[in-house]
């Protein structure tokens, strides 16, 4: 048995120990099929969750689904340093913040990064966890707030103030795929403004990460983008702030007390995350850990 802190396998290592072509490891992973965590280019994989993932399978379609220690939701610079430095055994699967609530749902993650904003932006995932959530024996712990904002290179050339000011002939955005959070607060803020999404004149593709949001403003393949400060800080982009988002994890009761979530909550709460936090600049961690919203199945 895989202990905790086993070292992460890449994908030729994994191919190897599973007996599999490293073609159908990539497969599985674009389907999102198997727990991996990404850093930078790399893909890897953490032995105990593997383990999980094959019990799983070979339980057969009539056995309870463990959820297995993944992490889903949205991308965020802090929980995915901070996974990696606590090497607490979980996997990242940041695709959104609704694919998260959905994985959370469907019992395929143990937990679920979201930062899904009201219609007023008075509050955030709420009313995402009474609609998808209720009855599922699970709570919304806070994360972190996080300041958003845009994106804009060093400079801010195009001398951009507001997210109205993203409309303007000639600013090229970047995207944040449908379904996160990112996407969401930004409607809303256009909406205050009387404005679409139609409005925008967005370049081919979407980011689906903070860092590939950052990463096509720093390459000049974009003149804007929202996103958090956080971003902006690592590839040393100037930051517009618009808005202050509550990041919470909306986490399985049932899981709450295994060893890779406790080992990361542990990590959250000591001086080195916050002194990293402080660094990466945005984040505010005076409500870390407070229950944002309850349910008992």
């Amino acid at each position: 048995m895989a202990r905790n802190d086993a070292p992460l396998l890449n994908v030729h290592e994994l191919a190897q120990w599973l007996r599999l072509k490293e073609r159908k490891v990539y497969d599985l992973v674009a389907r999102g099929a198997i727990p991996h965590t990404r850093a930078g280019a790399k893909i890897l994989f953490a032995p105990p969750e593997v383990e999980r993932w094959l019990a799983a399978r070979a339980a057969g379609p009539g056995a309870r689904p463990v959820a297995p220690a993944t992490v889903a939701g949205s991308h965020d610079p802090l929980l995915e340093w901070a996974v990696r430095e606590s090497r607490c055994g979980l996997a990242l699967l940041t695709q959104g913040s609704r694919d998260g609530l959905e994985r959370l749902a469907a019992g395929e993650a143990c937990a679920a990064l979201l930062h899904l904003p009201h219609a007023d932006l008075a509050d955030f995932n709420r009313e995402a966890a009474e609609a998808q959530l209720r009855g599922r024996d699970v709570a919304l712990v806070e994360w972190a707030r996080r300041e958003q904002g845009l994106l804009v290179a060093r400079g801010n050339p195009k001398r951009l103030h507001s997210v109205a000011q993203l409309a303007r002939r000639g600013v090229r955005t970047i995207l944040r795929q449908e379904g996160s959070g990112s996407r969401e607060l930004l409607e809303r803020l256009l909406a205050r403004e009387g404005l679409g999404p139609g409005a925008l004149h967005p370049i081919a593709g979407t980011a689906p990460t903070e860092n590939d949001l950052a990463s096509a403003v720093a390459s000049g393949a974009a003149d804007a983008g929202l996103g958090a400060r956080a971003a902006a800080r690592l590839l040393g982009l100037d930051f517009v702030p618009l808005a202050v988002e509550r990041l919470d994890l909306a986490v399985s009761r049932a899981r709450w007390f295994d060893p890779p979530l406790q080992a990361l909550w542990s990590f959250a709460r000591s001086r080195r995350f916050a002194s990293h936090a402080q660094e990466l600049t945005g984040y505010d961690l005076a409500h870390a850990g407070e229950v944002a919203w309850n349910d008992h199945a």
